[in-house]
């Protein structure tokens, strides 16, 4: 057993485990505060992109705001302007148009 402990130290004495304690803490940190949010965030705006139907007013990541007239299965027709189409992937949508507060 002793051996086995001796492995695990340094020339110092300090142990290798206690050297890497900082480093584990501040990914653990890391992870929770910045990567855990990013990946649910990321899950919404898929979950919000399979759910788009026609009609559905969205905005893209260039702030091109149009109502969708056709689902494709890769990209959405938009209309933008009265005569305006534009064909634009599933993954330039950021999110749907915010409805305006009823007065």
């Amino acid at each position: 057993m002793n051996n086995f402990l001796l492995y695990f130290q340094d020339a110092g004495g300090t142990s290798l485990i206690w050297s890497l304690l900082p480093f584990v803490l501040i990914f653990g940190i890391f992870y929770f505060l910045v990567i855990l949010p990013q990946k649910r965030q990321k899950q919404q705006l898929q979950d919000m992109i399979t759910t788009l139907k026609i009609n559905d007013e969205i905005v893209t990541n260039g702030g091109v705001i149009g109502k969708i007239k056709e689902v494709k299965e890769t990209s959405f027709i938009i209309q933008s302007a009265e005569k305006s189409f534009l064909e634009i992937g599933k993954s330039a949508v950021v999110g749907k148009k915010a409805e305006e507060a009823s007065k």
